[in-house]
């Protein structure tokens, strides 16, 4: 498996970006081909040394690296990038992390 971490960074406004992100942004992204799940934090986002300035967590499963790049450069994909910077349009809002996973 593979995924994609997507980590938003505490927006000014967090009502407005929740009510655009799960409204708007969800929909587009959960029609990524290939997408095997799509989980997103709920409530505080917390880290043992303190507030992280993190408000949102996305984590999405995929089954190899090859059909994350595969999602992405789909329209569908390319439409998911694209709203990213509708809600998050400041400079490292939004970090993106992609990973292989193993079972241990």
């Amino acid at each position: 498996m593979a995924r994609l971490v997507a980590l938003y960074k505490t927006p000014k406004d967090k009502v407005a970006f929740d009510k655009y992100y799960f409204e708007t942004h969800v929909p587009i992204a959960q029609k990524l081909p290939g997408l095997k799940k799509f989980e997103v934090s709920q409530g505080a986002v917390g880290s043992p040394a303190g507030d992280p300035g993190i408000h949102r967590i996305a984590i999405l499963h995929f089954d190899d690296m090859a059909a994350i790049q595969a999602a992405f450069a789909s329209a569908e994909g390319q439409a998911t990038v694209a709203d990213v910077g509708v809600f998050a349009p400041d400079p490292g809002a939004v970090q993106i992390l992609l990973f292989e996973t193993r079972q241990i």
